[in-house]
This record gives structure tokens, C-alpha cells and sequence, in this order.
């Protein structure tokens, strides 16, 4: 791994990085990646409640949190379970598609045993990481527009809760705290969290909020 980089830490509040729950395609056992769509399974919805209840415990009832999500079915469900608990009105979301998860190119929505067993592994055993598709979006593309994202929302006031996907907010969460990139993927990346899982980073450091319950790798 290489050294690592300065944190981003311009921003005054804290940001909650939660992963969706579980859904159909992560039930199936189908590469996902950037499709728009995959609704929560009833465990992904149970995640969702997990969520909720542990930012209400943390938080309260309607703090002070802007929101933003992917504008996937499954970032925006796992919100609007979330804002219910919180008391917060989910109409008042906003979504950027550079939070959407990585893009898998012709092995998005196949199986992955199937895929599996035409190119070998697709994922790195050492970092957990999916490997990217030949025709896929490779990790220096993530780090970019979730950069991207981050400078321009940098400004943004007070506390939020960003609702992403397993590969893109590991991504972004080594953006965030300055994490080395990973040998052979030239991007940052913090340890892979299971679904349903939320976690708080202020000025560069992560503490884990929530460990959610799911089980899907990515």
C-alpha cells in the first residue's frame, strides 16, 4: 500500500455514511453495481430500521441533519425508513449520481457464480475489493467523483446522512479520512462494513455508529 494522503476534513459538521440494506439482487446473488433499481428484500427493510433507531438514539428526534442518498430504488428506500424514524421529512433529500455504486459494465445484474466461473474471482482477497469489470468503472473513477462530490458540497452546513453503496462509501470513507490506496486498485479504500451499517466521520476520523446485520459482500 502506499502512504497516506491528507484527510478531507474541510468540512465543519459530521457526516453519517450509511450502506443500504439488503436487496433482491444481494438476496440472488447477482453483481448489482450502478443499476438503478433493486428493491429491499424484508431483511433490507429490517436493516433500514436498524438504522433508524440507532441515529434516533444517537441523534433524537428531528436534528439538525441534511439529507442526501444515491438516487438508486435501494439508497432511497433504506432513506425513507430512516427519515421516519428520525422524524424527518425524506421530500427533503437530495441526490447526486456520483454516490451510486461502482459500475460493472457487462457483469452488472449477472450472477456471480456464473461470472465466476467464465473469468475466475471477482473479488481481491487481500482487500475484499470487487475487481472491476473489463468494460467496468475502475476505482480511480470512483475516487474522482466522489472527490468531486465532496469539494462541492465542502461548504454544506452542519451534520448530514449520506445513504450509499458498498463499494462507492468504502471509497469515499478512505477519501474522507486520508486512507492509502489500495496496492493494485490506485484508489483509497476503508475496510468493507456488511449492510445496514452506519458510520460517523468528523475531520478525517471514522468511528462505526451502527453495524448492520447483512451479509452481501458488495
Amino acid at each position: 500500500m502506499n502512504s497516506k494522503a491528507a484527510p478531507f476534513s474541510r468540512r465543519s459538521g459530521r457526516d453519517f455514511v450509511a450502506r443500504h440494506g439488503e436487496t433482491v439482487f444481494n438476496a440472488a446473488q447477482r453483481l448489482q453495481g450502478d443499476h438503478p433499481h433493486t428493491p429491499l428484500t424484508r431483511a433490507g427493510f429490517a436493516q433500514a430500521d436498524e438504522m433508524g433507531r440507532a441515529l434516533r438514539a444517537a441523534l433524537g428526534a428531528k436534528p439538525a441533519l441534511s439529507l442526501w442518498a444515491s438516487p438508486t430504488g435501494r439508497a432511497l428506500q433504506t432513506l425513507a425508513v430512516i427519515a421516519e424514524h428520525l422524524e424527518l421529512d425524506w421530500h427533503g433529500a437530495r441526490t447526486d449520481s456520483r454516490l451510486v455504486e461502482i459500475g460493472m459494465g457487462g457483469w452488472g445484474g449477472r450472477y456471480y457464480a456464473d461470472v465466476i466461473a467464465e473469468v475466475g474471482p471477482v473479488f481481491d482477497r487481500a482487500s475484499g475489493l470487487l475487481i472491476s469489470a473489463p468494460d467496468g468503472e475502475h476505482y480511480p473513477e470512483i475516487a474522482a467523483r466522489v472527490g468531486g462530490w465532496l469539494d462541492e458540497t465542502s461548504r454544506d452546513p452542519g451534520d448530514r446522512l449520506v445513504i450509499m453503496h458498498g463499494i462507492s462509501s468504502r471509497v469515499m470513507r478512505g477519501v474522507m479520512t486520508g486512507a492509502a490506496r489500495i496496492a493494485g486498485f490506485g484508489a483509497p479504500a476503508l475496510p468493507g462494513l456488511p449492510q445496514g451499517s452506519v458510520t460517523m466521520i468528523e475531520q478525517g476520523v471514522e468511528t462505526i455508529v451502527h453495524l448492520g446485520t447483512g451479509h452481501a459482500p458488495a
